[in-house]
């Protein structure tokens, strides 16, 4: 039965591995859940995903897997006759198996449940006899009968079941979604699988203080990892005009890289880096900082990061003037390949979806001049420009 049931997770793209499968059934072989499908699902959720963003691709599969529960052969050996019916016998108030005899008692109600078993071949619905939906049928969904069983129901009618896999709680942490307020925190996740460098270790107050006192006033000194991120990050962000419906997720991917890197500095252009970029919007004009500069103040050691969705006129990245904005004396492409040159570990997070570049000449073209190391701005682009960015060199 597990196994159809990791294939589907499989089918729906969920990374999981038959390790998984095997701590799975070993924890159901412990008995951690027993008879109750609302835990088997956090049991298996917990075990088979190691990754928050693949949640809702969990609950869609578990879901499309345990629909299909009317088809499931109950008489096989996967579930045992002997096991259902005592199981049920478990369960029933005495109230309720007075009313399974009106049925002609327990015996009664299983043999039936079979027979329909095998001689229904599709969905029914209505009606008082078919295992189906909406009917008077004592076998099925979302209709009356005091003595039936329920099979296959969609959520719980008397509110007995929760069913938290179709209400498909995490369906905004799904990778491939643009970054939003909801899963921000995913985002500060991904950027802290960032090796740390230097200074690693810090005075751990708080252990320091517990140990020391629960050695009478000895002192007991704790050191921690560092709470700040190490790596120093460089980041130039593509500011006005075509980037304007990507302020919002702009934003929110600042508000996260700033919270966690220690060593930020931040950088605005509009549409290619050419001779000089700035740090303040409102005095763009007045107060620039030369590419020059940057690259004789900061050691190739920091990681770079381009943001922008490089829509423009080819010949802004390709041509002296290109620039709508000033005459610039040297194309675009020189610029970034000094830098590129300089800073070899740079990725370029594009906040337009992947599907459109193709429709953008200038798009190809920074791909290019960034060696195929443009990534969408979701949590999946974010995850692998980060792994582009952790290679040495």
């Amino acid at each position: 039965m597990l196994i159809d049931f990791f294939f589907t997770l499989r089918r729906y793209k969920v990374k999981t591995t038959v390790r998984e499968l095997l701590d799975l059934l070993r924890a159901l072989q412990q008995q951690v859940v027993y008879a109750d499908i609302e835990a088997f699902y956090y049991l298996a959720r917990m075990i088979m995903v190691k990754d928050e963003t693949q949640f809702d691709r969990f609950d869609k599969a578990f879901a499309d897997y345990f629909e299909g529960v009317q088809a499931v052969d109950l008489f096989g050996d996967d579930i045992p006759e002997d096991w259902l019916r005592k199981e049920l016998e478990k369960y029933l108030t005495e109230e309720e198996k007075a009313q399974v005899k009106a049925l002609g008692g327990l015996d009664k109600l299983m043999e039936t449940l079979k027979e329909r078993l095998e001689e229904q071949k599709e969905r029914h619905q209505g009606g008082n006899k078919w295992i189906g939906t909406g009917g008077t049928s004592p076998f099925g969904a979302y209709g009356y009968n005091p003595e039936g069983v329920r099979i296959g129901q969609k959520g719980n009618r008397n509110f007995s079941a929760a069913k938290v896999w179709d209400k498909r709680e995490f369906k905004n942490l799904s990778g491939d979604v643009e970054l939003g307020t909801r899963n921000i925190k995913m985002a500060l996740r991904k950027l802290r699988k960032f090796a740390r460098t230097g200074a690693s270790y810090e005075l751990d107050v708080p252990g320091t203080i517990r140990e020391t006192a629960r050695k009478g006033g000895l002192l007991d000194i704790h050191m921690a990892p560092e709470r700040h991120n190490a790596v120093k990050v460089l980041m130039f962000f593509d500011v006005g005009g075509s980037m304007d419906p990507y302020i919002k997720e702009t934003q929110e991917l600042f508000s996260a890289v700033h919270s966690e890197f220690k060593y930020l500095e931040y950088f605005y252009f509009h549409n290619c880096v050419y001779e000089s970029v700035w740090r303040d919007n409102a005095r763009r004009r007045e107060q620039t900082i030369p590419v020059w500069d940057i690259i004789h103040r900061f050691g190739p050691d920091y990681k770079v990061i381009f943001v922008g969705d490089a829509t423009m006129g080819p010949y802004e990245i390709t041509y002296p003037g290109g620039s709508v904005e000033h005459w610039n004396e040297e194309p675009g492409v020189a610029w970034m390949e000094r830098l590129l040159n300089h800073f070899s570990s740079a990725v370029w997070l594009n906040p337009q979806p992947q599907q459109h570049w193709q429709y953008y000449h200038s798009v190809g073209i920074m791909h290019d001049i960034m060696n195929q190391r443009m990534f969408p701005l979701t949590l999946d682009g974010l995850t692998d420009a980060i792994a582009r960015l952790s290679r040495p060199g």
